[in-house]
Order: structure tokens, then C-alpha cells, then sequence
């Protein structure tokens, strides 16, 4: 899209800042993690309606750092890194191509509910591939996501099967389309984000897993900061141009914090007694597989990076691990997912705190 287009579209629709947003610092936190380090592998936010769970996500799009991006693909492939480029990349590569390269913002692909596998995944035109004897490929959004976040609203109203295809393309990085003997694959690495209001419904437990981090939200309850949330919403609407200038200082002090973090990340140490302990937790809760292991120490490094750091603390820990583990421990079917409380008391308990 020309960027000036783009630019006057952006002004057209503002975004509430992120910075803006008060309260519910447990949603912030792990999308910036997750912004941070994308592997750790997408978050599910559960809460009332009208919690800004959809505001929060949206408005975290000015905070996205910029990454380069080959010129006209469709895919957002790396041009430096084979296992995020499209194959008519890695075929130009092979023949010693030039590779235009332009700088972009990570961006986030919101997928309609009613959405189709095919304007998901992708569609492959099999006339023109049977009378030319091309593989004619029309990219669907996971090819628009991809190294960027894909936002799924109502996530527990999606339907299963759909769910799955997000799940097995996030953990992957990959998305393979076939269609009458015919198969195109393409990277698909991104973050996946996920809301919902717990009485529509829980995912089923073994797509719950597959999310790396888990924010619980819910209303809130002090009068004094609701008149805040209300009038600055008042404010927002009334001028939105006007209302985001007065953050833009501090949109764009937690934007550098963010783009700082991603370069100290590989930098961060885990200690190994500090690991064996988080492994000794995931146990005690008898937690199934090893995702909840990797995501807490993912999620540590990342917290650790997000300050500045490159030591992990067992403060750094006990902040993560709620959200890594809550939604991965084994409960009667009545129960909501519990509130972290349990993984808290254990934490302190392993980790040798009163």
C-alpha cells in the first residue's frame, strides 16, 4: 500500500495507545513478552465483556517494532534467514538474485469470525495450475501474519477445526495447502493472540495448551479508577488525534524498551538451579508435557530482557509463571481455570519463600 495512503488510513482510524490503558497490567505483560519473544508462543485472554480486552490487543500494534521484509512478497519473508522465506524467495536466492529489501512494521491480521479454511489458509487455482502448469497460489491471512500477530476475537466461537489449522501453522511455522494432488507450503510464523468471555464457553483443554501464556481479566472493582477508564474513553472519542499526542512520549519510550529487549534477549542466562526448580513446580502441578517448562523460562528471559537485564531473578519467575501455567493444570470440568493462586503457593513453596 503507498505509505502515504496508509498513513492518512491510520489517521482516519486512530488506536487507542497502549500506554493509555489502565489497569489489566497481567494482559499487558504478556503481550509484550510474547511482542519480545514470539516463540514463547501466543496468549489467550479470558474476561467479562467490556474489559478492553480487543482495545488492548489493537492498541498494541503502535508499540510493533520494524523488521525487513523482501520487497512485493506477499509472505513477509526474512531476507536473511532461509526458514522464514517464501520457496519463490529461496528460488530467486538460488539464482544469485538481487533481493529488494524495504523495512516494515510487524503487522497484526485480524480474522473474522464467520472466516473460511480458505481465506485462512489460502487457496490454490487449480485451472490455471492444470492449463499452465503453474502452481497459481492466492495467499490467505496466515500468509499475511506471518513474522507478525494474528488477533482471533471470541476464540472459543471459532470452530474447532479452524482452531486447529492456527494451532498446528503456529507451532509449526508453516502452512501447507493441498488440493488435488497439487501442495504449496509457505512459512507462517506469528504470534497468535486469542480472546474470549468465559460464559460463551472454554476451548477444549488440549487447544488451551497449545497457547504459550494465559492473562485472566475481569472488571474492575475501585470506583475511582472506573470514573478514570470512563472519562478517558470520554476523551478519546472526543478527539482522537488530540488524545493520542498527549502519549506519544511514552508510546514511544515503551516502543524503544520493546525494540531493546528483542536485541538482549539472546544475551539473557537462566541459571540451571533456577530452571531444575521451574521443571520441580511443572511436576508438583502435575502439568502434561514439557510446553509448560519451556514457556516459563521463555517467558523469564523475556521479562528479564523487557527490564534491561540480562540475569534472570526468581522475582522475574514467580511475575510469569501464573500465566504460563494456570491454564495447564488438571481441573474438575466445572471449575473456571484457576486464578494462579496455586501456582503461586507452590512457587513460593519450591522456591524457598515465606
Amino acid at each position: 500500500m503507498n505509505p502515504v495512503l496508509e498513513n492518512s488510513l491510520e489517521q482516519a482510524r486512530p488506536v487507542f495507545p497502549f500506554t493509555a490503558i489502565v489497569g489489566q497490567e497481567e494482559m499487558k505483560l504478556a503481550l509484550i513478552l510474547n511482542v519480545i519473544d514470539p516463540k514463547i508462543g501466543g496468549v489467550m485472554i479470558m474476561g467479562d465483556r467490556g474489559t478492553g480486552k480487543s482495545t488492548t490487543v489493537r492498541a498494541l500494534v503502535d508499540l510493533l517494532p520494524e523488521i525487513q521484509v523482501v520487497a512485493d512478497d506477499p509472505f513477509n519473508s526474512d531476507p536473511q534467514d532461509p526458514e522464514l522465506m517464501s520457496q519463490e524467495v529461496r528460488e530467486r536466492l538460488q539464482r544469485n538474485e538481487n533481493l529488494p529489501v524495504t523495512t516494515k512494521k510487524i503487522s497484526m491480521v485480524d480474522l473474522p469470525l464467520g472466516a473460511t479454511e480458505d481465506r485462512v489458509c489460502g487457496t490454490i487455482d487449480i485451472e490455471k495450475a492444470l492449463t499452465e502448469g503453474v502452481k497459481a497460489f492466492e495467499p490467505g491471512l496466515l500468509a499475511k501474519a506471518n513474522r507478525g500477530i494474528l488477533y482471533v476475537d471470541e476464540v472459543n466461537l471459532l470452530d474447532d477445526h479452524l482452531v486447529d489449522v492456527l494451532l498446528d501453522s503456529a507451532a509449526s511455522g508453516w502452512n501447507t495447502v493441498e488440493r488435488e494432488g497439487i501442495s504449496i507450503s509457505h512459512p507462517a510464523r506469528f504470534i497468535l493472540v486469542g480472546s474470549g468471555n468465559p460464559e460463551e464457553g472454554e476451548l477444549r483443554p488440549q487447544l488451551l495448551d497449545r497457547f504459550g501464556m494465559h492473562a485472566q481479566i475481569g472488571t474492575v472493582k475501585d470506583p475511582s479508577l472506573r470514573v478514570q477508564i470512563v472519562e478517558q474513553r470520554a476523551s478519546f472519542d472526543a478527539s482522537p488525534v488530540e488524545f493520542r499526542q498527549t502519549y506519544q512520549d511514552s508510546q514511544a519510550q515503551l516502543g524503544n524498551q520493546i525494540v531493546e529487549a528483542r536485541k538482549i534477549l539472546p544475551q539473557v542466562q537462566l541459571d540451571y538451579e533456577y530452571r531444575v526448580k521451574i521443571s520441580q513446580i511443572c511436576s508438583e502441578l502435575d502439568v502434561d508435557g514439557l510446553r509448560g517448562d519451556l514457556v516459563t523460562n521463555r517467558a523469564s528471559k523475556a521479562i528479564a530482557a523487557f527490564e534491561g537485564r540480562t540475569e534472570v531473578t526468581p522475582e522475574d519467575i514467580f511475575r510469569v509463571i501464573p500465566l504460563c501455567l494456570r491454564h495447564r493444570l488438571r481441573k474438575d470440568p466445572l471449575e473456571s481455570i484457576d486464578s494462579g493462586d496455586k501456582v503461586r503457593d507452590i512457587f513460593k513453596r519450591v522456591f524457598g519463600y515465606a
